[in-house]
C-alpha cells in the first residue's frame, strides 16, 4: 500500500492548496473554494471509475457500481469543509481515502457485489452558519426550517444560499424556484443501504499513546450546542461607577469560568465557548453586549442534560446578580450514537489482521456519522495523528499510517463482499482475488 499512501498525501496536499483565504486553509458552505474542491475531487473520483454528481446542497457523491444494478450500497465519506485556517486531514481524509482504495480495485479490475458510494459532504465543520452537518442533514433529507433560516454574517439564510448555489432566484419560493424546488429528500432509503463508514484522524492521543496506526469507534458523543445573548448597558469607561455597571461581558466571563468549573468536575464532559463577540467594542466603553457560543458533549446523554441544566442554573444567577438580560438560542442538539456492532466487529477483524491488534475509542468529536445513523448504520475508523492536535495547520498523519489505513479499508470491503455471499473477481487476466488474502492486498506494494 505504499505506492498508493504516496498517491492519497499527494492528492490530500493537492486539496488543501483549494481555499476561501490566501495563505490559510478555509473552504466553507458553498463557497467558492467548495466549488473549486468538488471540481477537484470529481475528477480524482472519475479517474477512479466512479460516476460523479453534485446534489442541490453541494454535496459531490461518487459511485462505484456493482456488476448487479439491483445491489445495495455501501456509503464511506466525510467532508470537505473546513475550520478557519485549517489542517488537511480532518474531513478531506475520509473522502479522499476511499477513492485511492477502489481506484486502487479498479486498476485490478476488480468489481464488488454491492455499490460503494464516495461522499463528500459540504459541510460539518459549522463555521459559516451558526450550525453543523448541513451536508449530511441534507444528504439524508433532514434539513429543517429552521435550519434553513439561519443566517451567515454576510445577512444571506442557508435557503438563499442554497438557491444560488443551484442557480436559483432566492426568496422565491413557488413549484418552479426556490428551496421548495429543489425536493431536499433523503438520497437513499434506510433499506437499500448495508451502512455508512467514515475514516478519519482521530483528534486525540489514545492511539498515540497506544503505538497503533488506527483504531475503530464504538460511539460518538451526544453535543449540544448554543448561542447566548447577554445584554446589559453600555456607559462611559470613566464616568460610570462600578457598583452601577451593568457590564454584558463582565457577566458572561463570569459564566464561561463557571461552565469550565462544572466541566472539570463532571467525569466524560467537555464544555466550551469558542466565539464571542463584544458590542460595542471600544476601549472607553462598558460592554452593553456579548453574543458568544457554547458546545456541550458527553458520551452519556443523561450526563449531559444533568450538566446542562447546571450550567442553566449558573446563568440565571449570574444574570439575577448582575441585573443583565440573557438569551439562550439551541443551534444543535445531538444524542449520543453507538457504531453499528456488526460494522464494528467487521473493521475490528481488518484492522488486527492489517495491524496485528484492534482497539475501540469513543469519538468526543462529532462526525457525519451522528446524521448518518437516521439513515443507516454506521461506523468509524480513527487514524493516528500526531500529538492528537487537530483543527489546526499542523495537523499531521504519517504517510505509513495511512498505508495501515488504506490497507485495513481495502480488508474490509473484501470481507464485505463475501459476508454478502458474493467473492469480487478481477478482470480475467489479472490473478486470482481472494477476499481477505494478503495476494489480493498487497499488490499496490
Amino acid at each position: 500500500m505504499a505506492h498508493a499512501a504516496q498517491e492519497l498525501v499527494r492528492k490530500l496536499g493537492r486539496l488543501s492548496r483549494v481555499t476561501d483565504e490566501p495563505g490559510k486553509l478555509t473552504r466553507t458552505f458553498l463557497s467558492p473554494a467548495m466549488k473549486r474542491a468538488n471540481a477537484l475531487v470529481a475528477g480524482w473520483m472519475k479517474d477512479a471509475g466512479l460516476k460523479v454528481r453534485v446534489d442541490s446542497v453541494g454535496n459531490l457523491i461518487g459511485c462505484y457500481e456493482a456488476a448487479n444494478p439491483k445491489s445495495k450500497t455501501l456509503l464511506l465519506g466525510s467532508h470537505l469543509d473546513t475550520v478557519r485556517d485549517a489542517g488537511k486531514f480532518d474531513g478531506p481524509l475520509g473522502v479522499l481515502l476511499p477513492i485511492v482504495a477502489l481506484a486502487d480495485l479498479k486498476r485490478r479490475g476488480v468489481k464488488l457485489p454491492f455499490d460503494v458510494e464516495v461522499l463528500g459532504f459540504s459541510e460539518e465543520e459549522g463555521v459559516r452558519f451558526a450550525s453543523a452537518y448541513l451536508g449530511s442533514k441534507g444528504y439524508c433529507g433532514k434539513l429543517t426550517a429552521k435550519d434553513l433560516a439561519m443566517i451567515d454574517a454576510d445577512g444571506v439564510s442557508v435557503s438563499e444560499a442554497i438557491e444560488r448555489w443551484n442557480g436559483l432566484t432566492p426568496g422565491r419560493s413557488s413549484k418552479r424556484v426556490g428551496v421548495n424546488a429543489l425536493h431536499l429528500k433523503a438520497a437513499h432509503k434506510r433499506g437499500d443501504l448495508l451502512g455508512y463508514v467514515e475514516v478519519h484522524i482521530e483528534q486525540g492521543p489514545v492511539l498515540e499513546a497506544k503505538k497503533l496506526a488506527v483504531g475503530v469507534v464504538s460511539a460518538i458523543a451526544g453535543q449540544s450546542r448554543f448561542k447566548l445573548t447577554w445584554t446589559g448597558q453600555a456607559g462611559h469607561a470613566g464616568m460610570t461607577p462600578m457598583a452601577l455597571r451593568r457590564d454584558a461581558l463582565a457577566g458572561a466571563a463570569e459564566f464561561v469560568s463557571g461552565v469550565e468549573a462544572i466541566a472539570r468536575r463532571t467525569p466524560g464532559l467537555v464544555a466550551t465557548v469558542g466565539a464571542l463577540t463584544v458590542s460595542p467594542g471600544a476601549a472607553n466603553v462598558i460592554p452593553g453586549e456579548v453574543v458568544h457560543t457554547l458546545d456541550v458533549r458527553h458520551a452519556d446523554d443523561r450526563r449531559r442534560r444533568q450538566a446542562l441544566m447546571a450550567i442553566g442554573r449558573l446563568a440565571t444567577q449570574i444574570a439575577n446578580r448582575r441585573e443583565l438580560e440573557r438569551r439562550w438560542q439551541r443551534t444543535q442538539e445531538n444524542g449520543a450514537v453507538t457504531c453499528s456492532p456488526a460494522l464494528t466487529a467487521q473493521l475490528a477483524r481488518s484492522m488486527k489482521a492489517i495491524q496485528g491488534k484492534s482497539v475501540s475509542l469513543v469519538s468526543g468529536a462529532g462526525h457525519d456519522g451522528v446524521v448518518m445513523s437516521a439513515l443507516c448504520p454506521v461506523a468509524m475508523l480513527f487514524v493516528r495523528c500526531r500529538g492528537g492536535l487537530s483543527h489546526h495547520p499542523d495537523e499531521y498523519a504519517s504517510p505509513k499510517d495511512l498505508g495501515v489505513a488504506l490497507a485495513v479499508m481495502t480488508d474490509f470491503l473484501e470481507r464485505l463482499a463475501a459476508e454478502q455471499g458474493l467473492t469480487p473477481l478481477p478482470a480475467a487476466a489479472g490473478p486470482v482475488f481472494v477476499p481477505g488474502s494478503r495476494r489480493g492486498r498487497n499488490r499496490g506494494k
